[in-house]
């Protein structure tokens, strides 16, 4: 290939070179082609200037976006995921899991698991806490407010004080400053299928919810406002109660109900929270993230360790004189394989069939716990579903605060 820049004098024995006219000849139509080509680049960048900058998190999963983008623009066409809508609704409440171990987040929707994916955690520098949380805050577009202003799209907080599920890389390993990072498709699908409020559980080992019964686990009250309000707004959307997907009040607004009076009604279904502490021998309960009251409880043997079990009410059953609950148990350490597995940073392995827990631990923590029948019937009357009860060793996490649901800390 000759070189434009070439003179005679610079032609070296045992080189050829062409004319020099030539040579200029050839310069030229280079230089022309690279001007047309970039002319090209810059229409073709201006008319698909959504595909180069944030937007392109605006894809759908099955549509494909740049996996490495590492530009940090601000959004310019949020219309596109505005009107985004998922393709699929919760059938009851989601509950997220994330396993520090497996770097595996799970979704489970009414107690089943629906999908899974790989995530990056924190480093052992910038560790993500362990405990039970929700998602307390919402934003497609975010950026850092601590780490120079650094892109988190698709952003669900679980603490106020920084940590977040978002979508970013995904490197096999633990490599963030304490976020759960998510890959981007399945960040964007989550991102529309939760609402404000929906429990997130981070662990070292894998856990997963099961089902249980117990004469100790409250029972909805029949004739209680917010079983009437579930039937009529379950009716007005075609026997789907909505507080099955309805984690707070923002989530039941999204319902469409077949009539204004219904929608007014199903707005007033809010599920509540419960926390039983033995540190504290307390039982508190909030709704909406508010508190709403705290009575003493008696707890038998308080030395020994209750362990820390998150129960949810699924859905009414007996025509609303029953409910279905489900726990996850959370290990009070993490196992040993577990524990080496993270310190060495090995990849997660191969995901193999999931045994089912034992929910003996629950039901014996369960059976140690004496609450004041008056402050039994005032939750009765509460209940709905997505209804949670948290028991744990531990006290509240100095995250629980405003605009927050019950935050416990199991390290």
């Amino acid at each position: 290939m000759w070189r434009a820049e070439e003179t005679p004098e610079q032609c070296r024995e045992g080189t050829t070179c062409a004319p020099l006219s030539r040579r200029i000849n050839i310069g030229s139509v280079r230089a022309i082609t690279i001007a047309a080509v970039a002319i090209f680049m810059l229409s073709a960048g201006i008319a698909h200037a959504q595909f180069l900058f944030w937007p392109h998190y605006t894809f759908w999963p099955g549509q494909h976006a740049p996996s490495k983008h590492q530009h940090h623009h601000r959004q310019t066409n949020p219309e596109a995921a505005k009107n985004a809508q998922p393709e699929d609704t919760p059938k009851g409440p989601l509950q997220i899991i994330i396993s520090l171990a497996d770097q595996r987040l799970s979704l489970f929707d009414n107690g089943v698991l629906i999908a899974n994916s790989s995530v990056s955690t924190g480093t052992q520098g910038h560790p993500t806490p362990l405990g039970v949380f929700s998602v307390i805050s919402k934003q497609r577009w975010h950026r850092s407010n601590i780490y120079s202003a650094a892109p988190m799209p698709y952003m669900q907080r679980i603490t106020w004080s920084g940590i977040a599920l978002h979508a970013g890389v995904v490197p096999g390993h633990p490599a963030s400053h304490g976020c759960i990072r998510l890959k981007n498709d399945f960040a964007i699908r989550l991102w529309h299928l939760t609402k404000r409020g929906t429990r997130v559980i981070i662990a070292h080992d894998d856990v997963q919810p099961v089902d249980i019964t117990n004469p100790h686990l409250f029972k909805p009250k029949a004739g209680s406002p917010e079983f009437q309000a579930a039937t009529v707004a379950g009716k007005s959307t075609g026997g789907e109660s909505p507080v099955s997907n309805a984690e707070t009040p923002e989530a039941t607004s999204l319902q469409v109900p077949g009539s204004a009076a219904a929608g007014a009604t199903a707005k007033k279904v809010v599920p509540i929270s419960i926390f039983v502490s033995r540190k504290l021998s307390k039982l508190f309960v909030r709704q909406n993230f508010t508190p709403l009251f705290d009575v003493p409880v008696k707890i038998q043997n308080p030395e020994e360790p209750l362990g820390t079990h998150v129960f949810t009410a699924m859905e009414f059953q007996n025509e609303g004189t029953a409910i279905r609950w489900s726990v996850v148990s959370i290990p009070d350490e993490p196992s040993r394989m577990s524990e080496g597995a993270t310190k060495r940073r090995d990849p997660p392995a191969k995901q193999t069939a999931r045994s089912v827990p034992s929910p003996d631990k629950a039901n014996a923590a369960l059976d140690r716990i004496e609450i004041p029948q008056d402050t039994v019937e005032r939750i009765s009357e509460l209940l709905t579903p997505a209804s949670s009860l948290i028991i744990s060793d531990n006290g509240l996490s100095q995250e629980t605060g405003a605009d927050t649901d019950f935050i416990v800390a199991t390290h």
